[in-house]
């Protein structure tokens, strides 16, 4: 059971028999998986940070409820909060809307040595703009390939990019979203509007659909993630982010053998 690239020729449909994994392992059994998988990425964090080449970029996007807090809080678990960046893009500021709709977000984009987390992203941009009627059709459209070319010139500059879809059957959102409105300590998460974004489901299916068919690029992939079980959609993603640092074949810079020497005289006082 992983995650593969979407493939951008592949007539994929967004049903909800598709927000649940096949051929799952038990719950224990992934659990302890999981747990391999995300001390893997704590080491491999620390090494990020210290080789200092590389930025690492993951955009989690999602319906509401999908589980973008919960993967953040589960999969970034054994990384030290000093090497990670998290930003989540609300609805735009006053001053926001009058760049153009990359110039906020490329501010968030990680340094060298660190991994930032995006909950929500520019894509929003193609999504929400497009289902609510925010900005014409040619507009949307054109941003596509804005995006590609602002990924491209992030690869290009050592900025790895992931980005996850966490896809949710309408069944599942509905009990998280009940489970918000019930319980005392979740109901400051629920928001009207969500309910509003749940009765425009097929034209967010169609948004979602376009967005990772147009932007899914050898160079910043997207990963349709099958989100329903919450152990499953955490083993997922742990594995392409594992795999995908171990990829860079970070290194720790190498210290002058003859300040170790000195510092080892000294200390030995």
């Amino acid at each position: 059971m992983r995650l593969h690239p979407v493939d951008p020729s592949d007539d994929f449909t967004l049903r909800d028999s598709d927000a649940v994994a096949e051929d799952a392992p038990t719950g224990k059994k992934l659990k302890r998986k999981t747990r391999k998988r995300l001390a893997k990425i704590g080491k491999l964090q620390h090494r990020l940070y210290a080789d200092g080449r590389y930025a690492l970029l993951v955009v989690l996007q999602g319906r509401d409820a999908s589980g973008k807090d919960g993967t953040i809080q589960t999969v970034f678990s054994a990384c030290n909060p000093q090497g990670c960046i998290v930003t989540s893009f609300k609805e735009p500021t006053p001053l926001e809307r009058r760049h153009d709709f990359l110039w906020r977000v490329h501010q968030q984009v990680p340094p060298a040595g660190m991994i930032g987390i995006f909950n929500r992203s520019h894509y929003e941009d193609v999504l929400v703009a497009r289902v609510r009627e925010q900005v014409p059709k040619k507009e949307w459209q054109r941003r596509f390939d804005q995006i590609n070319d602002f990924e491209r010139m992030l690869a290009q500059n050592r900025v790895v990019v992931l980005k996850f879809f966490l896809h949710v059957s309408r069944s599942e959102q509905r009990r998280r979203l009940l489970k918000r409105v019930e319980d005392p300590e979740r109901n400051w998460k629920f928001r009207m509007r969500d309910l509003d974004d749940r009765r425009m489901w097929d034209g967010y299916n169609d948004a979602y659909r376009d967005a990772l068919r147009h932007c899914s690029t050898q160079y910043a992939p997207w990963y349709l993630v099958p989100a329903d079980d919450k152990r499953v959609r955490d083993y997922l993603i742990s594995g392409v982010i594992a795999k995908t640092l171990k990829s860079l074949d970070l290194t720790f810079p190498e210290t002058d053998p003859n300040l170790l020497l000195d510092a080892e005289q000294m200390l030995s006082v």
